[in-house]
C-alpha cells in the first residue's frame, strides 16, 4: 500500500522554557490543525523520544501525549532508538499505514534537555556506547575525534573541508526561523575556536537543544482526497552495525548508512544520481563526509571535495542540510529524525521559503549512536 505525508511541522528549536510534555503537544497539535485532520481520525501515535526519563524523570510520554491531543483510543507508542529515534517513529509511522493497520497515523518526536549541565547531558548521550567503552572515557565527540583525525590523514583531506561544513549550515540555518542558531559563521572562527575533541572543534560540533516535530502519515488514496500538496515514501530502510565501534573493519565506513540506504533505494527503484537534496545526520561536521559516501553521493574519501567545490551548498549539484542541520537547527535528539523529514516534506512541496531549492525526490538519514543504528527514508513529490 502507498504511504504518503500530508504535513509536517516542528516548533522553535534551542533553550525552551516548556517541558517534555509540552513541547510534543505543541507539535502535534499545529502539524494536525494545518492537517486538517480531525483527533478521531487518529489511529496510530507514535512518539520518538530517547531519554525523557533520563533528562526530566518523566515516563510514559506517549500516552500524556494521546490525552492532551485527545486522539484517544488510538494505539499510541513511545518509540526509542537512541539519537535515531526519530527517523525510527518515521519507519513505525510508514511500516503502520503501509500494513493496513492504520489509515492516519501522528508521529511526533521531542527532547528536552537544555535544562541539564553540558557534563550531566553528554553522560546521558554516552549511555549509547559500550560499557567497556565508556569505561575507559570513551564518548562520541571523542568517536568523532578519532574518526576525524583518521579520515583527514587517510585521505588527505584539508581541515578546513570540515570547517566549510559547518559555515555552509550556519549559512542555511539563517533562513530557517526554526533554528536553535541563525547566524553565519567564518571559516577563520571555525578554525580558531577552542579544541574539544582534537582535530575537532567547537564548531563542528552541534548544539543541545529542545524542540519536538510532527507528520501526519496516511495512505496514498486518502492523502489525494485531502490535499494536493503531499508526498510519498517511496523507500525506507533501517539497518544496525557494531555495537563496539572498534569492531568494524573500517572506521571511515557506517556499515548502517550503506546498507540502510541500500535498502531505501532498492524499495523506491531510485539510486543516488535521482536525489535532489537530502538531510543528514551532521551531529559533527565529520559525519557529513562519511554519510554522503554512506548513501553513495561520493566514493570513499572523497566526500571533502564536495565541500571544498560547493557541491552540497544550497546552491549546489546537491543541497545537504539546507534546514541547517543539527549543526544549526539543533538537536533535541528524538525530535532530529522527525524535523529531517519535515524539511525534506516542505522542500518537496515548494514550502521552504527562503531555503526553498529545485527537488522532486528527497533523502534524510538519522543516525543513532556512532553509526550504531541508522534509518534513511526517500520522499518523492507528486505534483
Amino acid at each position: 500500500m502507498g504511504v504518503a505525508i500530508i504535513e509536517a511541522s516542528m516548533t522553535k528549536f534551542g533553550q525552551r522554557d516548556a517541558w517534555i510534555c509540552e513541547l510534543l503537544a505543541e507539535a502535534g497539535k499545529e502539524c494536525m490543525a494545518d492537517s486538517s485532520v480531525d483527533p478521531d481520525d487518529v489511529e496510530h501515535l507514535y512518539v520518538s523520544n530517547m531519554a525523557s526519563g533520563e533528562f526530566e524523570g518523566r515516563t510514559g510520554v506517549m500516552n500524556a501525549l494521546a490525552h492532551d491531543l485527545g486522539v484517544m483510543p488510538a494505539y499510541s507508542e513511545r518509540v526509542d532508538q537512541t539519537s535515531s529515534s526519530g527517523g525510527a517513529g518515521m519507519y513505525e509511522a510508514w511500516q503502520s499505514v503501509a500494513s493496513g493497520a492504520s489509515d492516519m497515523t501522528l508521529l511526533v518526536g521531542g527532547e528536552k534537555m537544555t535544562h541539564r549541565t553540558t557534563p550531566e547531558s553528554t553522560d546521558v548521550i554516552a549511555s549509547i556506547t559500550h560499557p567497556v567503552e565508556y569505561k575507559h572515557g570513551l564518548t562520541l565527540p571523542s568517536f568523532a575525534g578519532l574518526t576525524a583525525r583518521h579520515y583527514l590523514e587517510r585521505f588527505d583531506a584539508p581541515r578546513e573541508s570540515l570547517a566549510r561544513v559547518a559555515v555552509k549550515n550556519h549559512e542555511n540555518g539563517v533562513d530557517n526561523p526554526n533554528a536553535q542558531f541563525q547566524k553565519e559563521i567564518t571559516i577563520e572562527t571555525a578554525l580558531e575556536s577552542p579544541v574539544v575533541a582534537d582535530p575537532l572543534r567547537l564548531y563542528d560540533f552541534c548544539p543541545i537543544t529542545d524542540g519536538s516535530a510532527a507528520m501526519v502519515f496516511t495512505t496514498e488514496e486518502r492523502a489525494a482526497q485531502l490535499t494536493d500538496d503531499y508526498v510519498v515514501v517511496s523507500g525506507i530502510g533501517g539497518a544496525t552495525d557494531t555495537h563496539v565501534v572498534h569492531e568494524r573493519d573500517d572506521p571511515t565506513i557506517m556499515g548502517g548508512v550503506v546498507e540502510s540506504s541500500k535498502r531505501a533505494y532498492e524499495m523506491a527503484g531510485l539510486g543516488p544520481d535521482d536525489l535532489d537534496v537530502a538531510e543528514l545526520h551532521d551531529m559533527f561536521t565529520i559525519l557529513e563526509f562519511l554519510q554522503l559516501e554512506g548513501i553513495g553521493v561520493a566514493e570513499q574519501g572523497t566526500a571533502w571535495e564536495l565541500a571544498m567545490d560547493g557541491d552540497t551548498a544550497k546552491d549546489g549539484e546537491l543541497p545537504i542540510n539546507t534546514s541547517g542541520g543539527l549543526k544549526s537547527k539543533g538537536h533535541p535528539l528524538g525530535a532530529s529524525g522527525v524535523a529531517q523529514g519535515v524539511e525534506v516534506f516542505e522542500q518537496l512541496v515548494g514550502e521552504a521559503g527562503p531555503r526553498q531549492v529545485e527537488a522532486d525526490i528527497g533523502l534524510a538519514c538519522n543516525v543513532g549512536g556512532f553509526g550504531n543504528c541508522v534509518i534513511t527514508t526517500i520522499m518523492e513529490a507528486t505534483q
